[in-house]
């Protein structure tokens, strides 16, 4: 068998990113797969009713429950995630960070942004000050 470019693939028990939608930055569990274009997913930890959903609408995360049944129900499917932590690895990743930080700024109001202007300048002067020294 030959290496695959591709490391994620549309799995039960895979953990999707809804980039779409009412529900668009939750998390969810593909439950079962329904057809090429859709799959049945289920977030019942995160708020995401389970639903058909269209895999353009779903990002793939590195995230994968172990060993859950196929066409499991919303209890299975809660106590899998519970008892992986499956919310917790994806606030820790850096995808989820990122995004996060993302949010972060767009909600900033003008003098938020400002404060944050003057503080990369005065870092910025202590890191140029501090290689300076270094360097001499």
């Amino acid at each position: 068998m030959t290496d695959s470019n591709f490391k994620r693939f549309v799995e039960v028990g895979r953990v999707v990113l809804l980039n779409n939608g009412p529900f668009s930055g939750k998390i969810a569990v593909i439950a079962e797969i329904i057809d090429h274009n859709r799959a049945i997913i289920d977030g019942p930890t995160t708020g995401v009713p389970r639903q058909a959903f269209p895999y353009k609408h779903l990002l793939l995360t590195p995230i994968k429950l172990t060993q859950l049944p196929r066409a499991a129900g919303s209890g299975v499917i809660r106590k899998f995630v519970e008892k992986e932590g499956i919310v917790e690895k994806w606030d820790n990743s850096s995808w989820a960070q990122k995004r996060a930080t993302k949010e972060k700024r767009k909600s900033l109001n003008d003098f938020d942004r400002f404060k944050v202007m003057v503080a990369k300048k005065q870092r910025r002067d202590v890191v140029r000050k501090a290689v300076k020294k270094a360097s001499a």
